[in-house]
C-alpha cells in the first residue's frame, strides 16, 4: 500500500468523524441523527457546508460559530483526528495484499471502530451505552464475519461469533451480578454487557481473554489515578465502556502478534 492509500483513509476518518460528533450529541438525547442539518448546539443556528469541513472549519472559525460567536467545543475536531487516525491504523490492520481486503478495511472500519468511538463519547459524557449502537452491532458483527468468512469456514465463523456473542456478554453479566449480589449495588451496567456482547460478535471468543484483561487493567490504573489524584472515594463510578473499546481496538490492532509473542514461551 502507497501513501495515497492510506492519505484516502485519513481523509475518510475525517469525513466519518465529522458524523460521529452528530451521533455522539443526537443519540443521547433519542433525537435522529440524519434531520435535521447540523446546527450550532448553543444558538441553534444552521452550518453552512463550508463551516462544517472537517478540522479546517474549526481552524478557520477559530474554534466559534460564525453566527453566535461562541466557543465551539475541542470535541468535535478532537473525534475528527481521532477517527482519522484509527481509520489509518485499520487500514494497516487490514494487511490489504488483494482487491478483496479493501471489503475488510470497510467493515471493520464502519462497523466496529466508528460505533467504539461513539460508545466511548457517549458513556464518559452521560454513563449510558446506546442499545441503538451494541444491539444491531451484534447482529452486523455477524453479517461482517459471514462476509469475510474464508472459503469453507461459513459454519466455524459463525460458531466463533456464537460463542464469542455469548461468552462476552454472559461473562459481564456473571461478573456484575455476582458484584451486586455481594456489594449490594450495581457494578456493571447492561450496556457494558451488550457491549461487550457485540465485539464477541465482530472479534470471537478468543479475543475476549485480552480485551477484557486489558480492559480491566487500563480501568484499574484509572480508577487508581482517580482516587490518589482526584481524590475521589472508592465508590466512585467509572464507566467501563471506554475500556472495552479500547481493550477491542488494542486486539484489533495488536492482538494477534501479542498473543503469538506469548504463546511463544509455551513452545518447545
Amino acid at each position: 500500500m502507497g501513501a495515497f492509500a492510506y492519505l484516502i483513509a485519513g481523509v475518510f476518518g475525517l469525513c466519518v468523524g465529522s458524523f460521529l460528533n452528530v451521533c455522539i450529541v443526537r443519540l443521547p438525547l433519542g433525537q435522529s441523527v440524519v434531520t435535521p442539518r447540523s446546527r450550532c448546539p448553543l444558538c441553534g443556528s444552521g452550518i453552512p457546508w463550508y463551516d462544517n469541513i472537517p478540522i479546517i472549519s474549526f481552524i478557520w472559525l477559530r474554534g466559534r460559530c460564525r453566527a453566535c460567536r461562541r466557543a465551539i467545543s475541542w470535541r468535535y475536531p478532537a473525534v475528527e483526528f481521532l477517527t482519522a487516525g484509527l481509520s489509518v491504523a485499520t487500514l494497516a490492520a487490514s494487511r490489504m495484499v488483494n482487491s478483496w481486503d479493501w471489503l475488510a478495511y470497510f467493515l471493520y472500519f464502519c462497523c466496529l471502530v466508528a460505533p467504539l468511538i461513539v460508545v466511548t463519547m457517549v458513556d464518559l459524557a452521560h454513563r449510558i451505552i446506546p442499545d441503538l449502537i451494541t444491539l444491531p452491532g451484534i447482529a452486523v458483527g455477524f453479517l461482517v464475519r459471514a462476509l469475510l468468512a474464508p472459503a469453507g469456514t461459513f459454519g466455524s465463523e459463525m460458531t466463533d461469533a456464537l460463542i464469542g456473542t455469548v461468552a462476552g456478554g454472559g461473562s459481564l453479566w456473571l461478573v456484575g451480578t455476582i458484584y451486586e449480589r455481594i456489594k449490594k449495588h450495581e457494578g456493571l451496567g447492561g450496556g457494558d454487557v451488550k457491549l461487550a456482547a457485540m465485539i464477541g460478535a465482530f472479534l470471537g471468543w478468543r479475543a475476549l481473554c485480552f480485551v477484557l484483561l486489558s480492559a480491566s487493567f487500563l480501568g484499574s490504573v484509572v480508577g487508581i489515578v482517580v482516587i490518589l489524584v482526584l481524590r475521589k472515594g472508592l465508590r466512585y463510578a467509572i464507566p467501563f465502556g471506554p475500556f472495552l473499546a479500547t481493550g477491542a481496538l488494542l486486539y484489533l490492532y495488536f492482538g494477534e502478534e501479542v498473543l503469538t509473542w506469548y504463546m511463544g514461551f509455551f513452545s518447545p
